[in-house]
């Protein structure tokens, strides 16, 4: 009982049958007199590591370029590569039937290329964010007649914050209103300068309805997979990437998994995740069943006791017994991680961070109302770099902050900054969730002061504001005595009258921010409306409400700074 009471002082809530960590234990033995000498069984990652490095010495040999094709919504991804897929795989497709497995691979003068299907740009990041680096080569799709769009940007940052290189598809140039050169220049600003104009991006123009250009669209890619000299070591033990994992009827959990490294086998022992198993089966994107998938191949692995997650590693090892413990030890340390929380940075704790040196870029997200004060923001902010830490942009985009954008945040441990917007409800609860600190402000000098000072470690008490409630205006109505009211929905939260203030939002950017006017259920005055109810609602000095906006009531705590 003592010990558990001195682990609650240390912040340790532990049961008397968990494991408690060496550190603590040390400690407490030290304080009671016992002199201790730590000596340990090799854990489980440490097993694994073992398993990697004892295997004979490297054997390299090249190995296919992986290739993810990312843009905007509707300018053609899927059709790019339906395109690629029909001149390429369909010639060997078994009766062409494709099964979706997410990625396959296609056979280019005698060479292979990978290509995956994620769906979007979240994917890639929540790979990232795991720490699986599985994409080689980027291409980038921008339509002709539609040009640099706000998801084209964001696939762009996605891909330099992933240090990837990327290849551009100028696609639907069979359009009447393709203009090629105005999508050179849009990309030209975002410092993707093509070859033609003498930068080094490779920029192709294909049109995935006609089927032009895909021939050297694939050359391109050759050709940069030569000069990024893919190499890979098929003689040792498989590791690879689990790309999508689902359950399927009759089959139980089945995986797509990436071959990174090694050769993989029926029969072999795997850890994946928090999961140990045997390779029933491996069946590649044409529905064939194979014995063995090498570097660079994706195939859907059977025989997993559960479901794993995208970006998780895929680790084959010698015998059971060990990929078990490792299981076991990643389930017990994931449970322990799940019960602390994930520690990402903030504000609060960045000058600790910087002083420990576990802080050496501070990376930040920032969105904005309008594209003027996210680049005046972006400018600014690298201004502040000292020699501890340097400061990095990695997306800067106007409108309101969105779960992509807390994602992306919780991929590179960054901050995410929003000026005169909002987070949506799904991105704040997400970032809740993720530990990713959201800082929104409504004057630059504010945002600068703020960082500069949590660098210096002099940040005043934080005033911290809690969302009471968001009313949706459904019907406005004009009240001669009264003004304007809103006809308003309450969809989350309450809407009360010891709100500090309220804001007047029109998708999802701050149009008004002042105090609650009249807070009414049908005739009479109320103290608060909960969530599923109808009221009416003013806001002081405010008549220009739409039907449509959101208005948000919110508090504001004061809590003191921590370092």
């Amino acid at each position: 009982a003592d010990i558990m009471r001195k682990l609650m002082d240390m912040g340790q809530m532990l049961t008397f049958n968990q494991t408690m960590n060496v550190d603590a234990a040390v400690m407490i033995a030290e304080e009671n007199g016992i002199k201790i000498d730590i000596s340990t069984e090799k854990a489980g990652e440490e097993l694994l590591d073992s398993v990697v490095q004892t295997e004979e010495d490297l054997q390299l040999e090249s190995r296919p370029p992986v290739v993810t094709i990312m843009g905007h919504v509707d300018h053609g991804k899927t059709s790019l590569l339906d395109a690629i897929r029909q001149t390429k795989v369909a010639e060997g497709e078994a009766g062409g039937i494709t099964q979706h497995i997410g990625a396959y691979t296609v056979a280019v003068r005698g060479k292979q290329v990978t290509f995956l299907d994620t769906p979007g740009h979240e994917a890639f990041t929540a790979m990232r964010g795991r720490g699986a680096k599985i994409t080689d080569i980027v291409i980038l799709v921008v339509a002709a007649d539609d040009g640099v769009m706000p998801q084209t940007i964001e696939a762009i940052n996605h891909a330099k914050a992933a240090s990837v290189s990327m290849i551009v598809a100028i696609n639907k140039i069979d359009k009447p209103g393709a203009n090629i050169d105005r999508v050179k220049n849009a990309l030209s600003e975002h410092g993707l300068i093509s070859e033609s104009w003498g930068g080094d991006t490779i920029m192709v123009e294909v049109s995935a309805k006609e089927k032009t250009g895909l021939d050297t669209l694939l050359e391109m890619i050759l050709l940069q997979a030569e000069v990024l000299e893919l190499k890979a070591d098929p003689h040792r033990l498989a590791k690879g990437v689990v790309v999508e994992a689902k359950l399927e009827r009759g089959r139980g959990p089945v995986a797509t998994v990436l071959v990174q490294s090694g050769t993989l086998r029926v029969g072999d022992v795997f850890v994946v995740g928090t999961f140990s198993g045997k390779v029933r089966a491996l069946i590649t994107h044409t529905g064939a069943k194979v014995q063995e998938a090498g570097p660079s191949i994706p195939v859907e692995v059977a025989g997993l006791p559960g479901v794993p997650s995208a970006g998780d590693v895929f680790q084959v090892v010698k015998d059971e017994r060990v990929a078990r413990e490792i299981a076991e030890d990643r389930a017990r340390k994931q449970r322990t991680a799940d019960l602390s929380g994930s520690a990402k940075v903030t504000l609060d704790d960045l000058f600790a961070k910087i002083k420990e040196g576990s802080v050496k870029e501070l990376a930040l997200v920032i969105k904005s109302d309008v594209q003027g004060s996210a680049e005046a923001l972006t400018a600014g902010v690298e201004k502040l770099a000292t020699d501890a830490v340097k400061l990095r942009v990695i997306h800067s985009g106007v409108g309101g902050i969105t779960e992509s954008d807390v994602l992306l945040a919780a991929a590179s441990n960054a901050i995410v900054v929003g000026f005169n917007v909002r987070p949506e409800p799904k991105a704040s609860a997400l970032a809740e969730q993720q530990g990713v600190d959201i800082r929104l402000y409504t004057i630059i000098y504010d945002a600068m002061a703020e960082i500069k000072a949590a660098m210096e470690g002099l940040l005043e008490p934080t005033l911290k504001e809690r969302m009471l409630g968001r009313a949706e205006v459904r019907q406005v109505f004009t009240v001669s005595k009264a003004g304007v009211i809103a006809g308003s929905y309450v969809v989350d939260g309450t809407i009360t009258r010891a709100a500090v203030g309220v804001r007047v939002l029109r998708d999802n950017v701050v149009v008004y921010e002042g105090k609650l006017g009249s807070l009414r259920r049908f005739k009479d005055d109320v103290r608060e409306v909960q969530q599923g109810y109808e009221c009416g609602i003013s806001v002081e000095n405010f008549n220009d409400i739409k039907a449509g906006d959101i208005i948000e009531a919110y508090a504001i705590d004061k809590i003191a700074a921590k370092l």
